[in-house]
């Protein structure tokens, strides 16, 4: 058998699903049942889900995407439209505004990766129906002034909270508030590189607003009220009951996976600290970052990132290329400095392995071979 090409790899889902001889049997004696479609292992999924998140309701859908798509779609969002996002998120936030016909209208972010607040009320047109602030890395955006703006000129927030289940920052009473329940609405993504995943693309919809709900639930079927009524016009865009029973079976380990990854991101920050050519990301006091991402800014990124792939580390560049300056965004017709801090991210970010299957020995060899570039220049 030939030697790993990695001696620490990106991806853990090897790891993740290595036994699942019980999660095997749950399957078998669920196919027999032939519900496949909306069955009771979703309900169950979708009750785990909205307790763990902390909101009434929440429904499982083909994607994240979706889940985004169909909560803007749920508060109004349609042709013509305007969606304000941050200018560096992942092309999936885009999309799901596409899709209704809708215009993202971007601003810039900070140095938390997330939108930087303070440029969103020179964003709001007459035009502007939603905002859409995306929990990048598994950081979370200042919810509090972001929500002030938003109530003011009573435009609601549809969260992107895909990188971000359980990441919070606390609320008017001082207690912690999970991502996507700020808003009015919160998609969430089960992608298997995700905290939370299953096999496959699914995601999930969160709502605390009976109306959000009741439009939701019609909106990811069909826009069905029952077998034989259709009271909208909706979509195709269920998560498979199969894919539930995954969630279900992985679902109470959320908050040890969700430590693990905060644990593993607190050693990097502190090894990383001692290095002059990498500047850690203000991280926020207030914050519970639950690192679906581990980035830092790296001077000679992309000599580092090519040492770190010579080396056996398997680092990762989440992105390259700025949002608005890829080629299907051509319409919006920005131009390269538009987003200057968007695009100063993109010359300088890397990303660490930092999944709750990492060893401390496999931390310290990403750090032994970031230590060894730097002090070989």
């Amino acid at each position: 058998m030939s030697e790993p090409r990695f001696k620490v790899r990106y991806s853990y889902l090897p790891q993740q699903f290595g036994d699942v001889d019980d999660l095997f049997d749950q399957l078998k004696m669920f196919v027999p049942s032939g519900d496949f479609t909306l069955g009771e292992p979703l309900g169950q999924f979708e009750e785990k889900f909205a307790d763990l998140i902390g909101a009434k309701y929440a429904f499982g859908v083909g994607s994240g995407t979706d889940a985004l798509k169909l909560g803007l779609k749920a508060v109004g969002v349609g042709h013509g439209d305007e969606v304000i996002t941050a200018a560096n998120t992942f092309i999936a936030s885009v999309g799901a505004i596409n899709e209704l016909g809708a215009k993202p209208v971007f601003v810039d972010v900070d140095d938390t990766f997330c939108m930087d607040v303070s440029l969103v009320e020179a964003a709001i047109t007459p035009k502007t129906k939603a905002i859409l602030p995306v929990q990048l890395t598994g950081e979370i955006v200042d919810m509090v002034a972001l929500m002030a703006i938003a109530d003011a000129h009573d435009i609601p927030v549809v969260e992107d909270a895909c990188q971000g289940i359980l990441a919070a920052t606390p609320g008017p009473d001082g207690h912690l508030k999970n991502a996507g329940t700020w808003g009015i609405a919160g998609g969430f993504s089960l992608h298997p590189l995700k905290n939370l995943n299953v096999w496959g693309d699914g995601g999930v919809v969160v709502t605390s607003d009976g109306h959000v709900a009741h439009q939701l639930k019609l909106l990811r079927n069909h826009g069905m009220r029952n077998r034989d009524e259709i009271e909208i016009l909706g979509y195709n865009s269920r998560l498979d009951t199969l894919q539930a029973i995954v969630g279900n079976w992985l679902i109470g380990s959320t908050h040890d996976i969700t430590e693990k990854r905060i644990a593993n991101g607190a050693y990097y920050d502190g090894q990383l600290a001692g290095i002059p050519e990498i500047t850690v990301p203000h991280r926020r006091d207030d914050v519970r970052r639950v690192f679906h991402l581990y980035m830092v800014f790296a001077e000679d990124r992309d000599g580092l990132l090519r040492h770190c792939l010579d080396n056996g580390i398997e680092a990762k560049i989440h992105y390259p290329i700025p949002l608005y300056q890829q080629d299907a965004l051509k319409f919006l017709c920005h131009q390269p400095g538009e987003f200057p801090v968007t695009d100063a991210h993109a010359e300088k970010i890397i990303s660490f392995p930092c999944d709750q299957h990492l060893t401390r020995d496999e931390q310290a060899m990403v750090m032994d071979v970031v230590r060894s570039y730097y002090e070989g220049r």
